[in-house]
């Protein structure tokens, strides 16, 4: 696939993830692994989420009964084959592992956005590096997330985990518990507010520690917001402080 068309398929929330937390040349990520691994977790369940495929009843996550085109069916099958109902924060968990980012990449790969870089070397394989072969999909990320920053903080639209218990109204509908910037419109007559994808994505890239890396003058007081508000980011987090909770205990045994 060339530039152009590996530049007009938008990418799901995990790879957008992945392509902002991965080092353009040396194709290794920027945050720890077990961060890359959770949060990669956590925007599975946000894309599937702003599909539709699943949603938050009071504490748990269910599907939804809508079956849409996507990379992550396999996923959304095993939440729709659970019996019982399932957490967020337990979710995150099943679904980090070190072969949900590979499947990942590899997709990207196979668009031409990353290139898979792997050898064996005297019969043991070196880790494998996703460096960047096309530097446009995460241009245009950069971008979006840059003019989003760039507004008014309101513009962002913090999550509300509680938006299926309001009352119906003529607006479009978006998925449950998702940002809704419509809002911001309102209030900012001629400004266009940022999308909802990337509000997200925001809220994913504050969650690993990652947006004030990469746009240090960012809000990341709002971040938080978004971060804690949205269901999936929130698990993310709760995951990722047990995770180093742990991580420190060990090291004073």
């Amino acid at each position: 696939m060339d530039a152009e068309s590996a530049q007009a398929v938008e990418p799901s929330l995990p790879q957008a993830f992945l392509l902002l937390a991965t080092n353009d040349k040396n194709g290794k990520p920027e945050v720890p692994l077990f961060a890359l691994r959770t949060t990669v977790a956590g925007a599975i369940l946000a894309e599937l989420d702003l599909l539709g495929a699943v949603e938050l009843e009071g504490k748990h996550v269910r599907a939804t009964g809508t079956a849409p085109a996507t990379d992550f069916q396999d996923e959304l099958e095993l939440i729709r084959g659970k019996s019982r109902a399932r957490t967020p924060k337990w979710w995150v968990s099943v679904l980090d592992s070190r072969a949900e980012v590979q499947r990942v990449y590899e997709g990207m790969a196979s668009l031409g956005t990353v290139e898979h870089v792997g050898e064996k070397h005297l019969g043991r394989f070196r880790a494998v590096r996703y460096p960047e072969k096309d530097h446009a999909p995460k241009a245009a990320l950069l971008k979006k997330i840059e003019a989003a920053l760039s507004g008014a903080p309101a513009d962002l639209e913090v999550p509300d985990s509680a938006a299926t218990d309001a009352p119906a109204t003529n607006a479009p509908a978006t998925a449950a518990g998702a940002p809704d910037a419509r809002t911001a419109d309102a209030a900012k007559p001629g400004a266009k507010a940022p999308d909802v994808r990337t509000t997200v994505l925001i809220a994913l890239l504050q969650a690993a520690g990652l947006l004030g890396k990469l746009f240090p003058a960012a809000d990341l007081a709002r971040a938080s917001e978004l971060s804690r508000d949205y269901w999936p980011t929130r698990a993310v987090e709760d995951e990722l402080r047990l995770i180093r909770l742990a991580e420190e205990e060990a090291a004073t045994l």
